[in-house]
C-alpha cells in the first residue's frame, strides 16, 4: 500500500494535496484496492460549496458503490474530466492522474484536522 509523504489523509480514505488556497482530492491506494476495479466516478457537485464530511460524489466499482466525502469545506472548483472516459485512472494512478476534485478551501485551518502519511498508515494497518 502506497502512502505518499506530503499529502494529508482522512479516515474515509481520501487524500488531500494542498496548493495555496486550493486542495486536490482523490481516494487513497488502500481505498481503490479495497473497492477493486472502478467502473464509474459520479461527481455532479462542480461549482457547489460543500461542508467538510458531506458527500460530494460516488465511486462505483464492479461489486459496490461508495460515497466520497469532502475532507475540507469549500467550493468544488474543478472535477477531473479525464475520469469520465477513464475511471480506471483511480486504480492505476490514485495519487496522480486519478485525482477527483479541486476545492477552493473556505477554512485552511481545517487542514490541521487531517492525518499525515504516518498517522494514516498506522490507522489503516491497525
Amino acid at each position: 500500500m502506497k502512502v505518499p509523504e506530503g499529502l494529508k489523509y482522512t479516515k474515509e480514505h481520501e487524500w488531500v494535496k494542498i496548493d495555496g488556497d486550493h486542495a486536490y482530492v482523490g481516494i487513497t491506494d488502500f481505498a481503490q484496492g479495497e473497492l477493486g476495479d472502478i467502473v464509474y466516478v459520479e461527481i455532479e457537485t462542480e461549482g457547489q460549496t460543500i461542508a467538510k464530511d458531506e458527500i460530494f460524489g460516488t465511486v462505483e466499482a464492479v461489486k459496490t458503490v461508495s460515497d466520497l466525502y469532502m475532507p475540507l469545506s469549500g467550493a468544488i472548483a474543478e472535477v477531473n474530466a479525464a475520469l469520465q472516459d477513464n475511471p480506471e485512472l483511480v486504480n492505476s494512478d490514485p495519487f496522480g492522474e486519478g485525482w477527483m476534485i479541486k476545492i477552493k478551501m473556505d477554512d485552511t485551518s481545517e487542514v490541521e484536522d487531517l492525518m499525515d502519511a504516518k498517522s494514516y498508515a498506522e490507522a489503516t494497518t491497525s
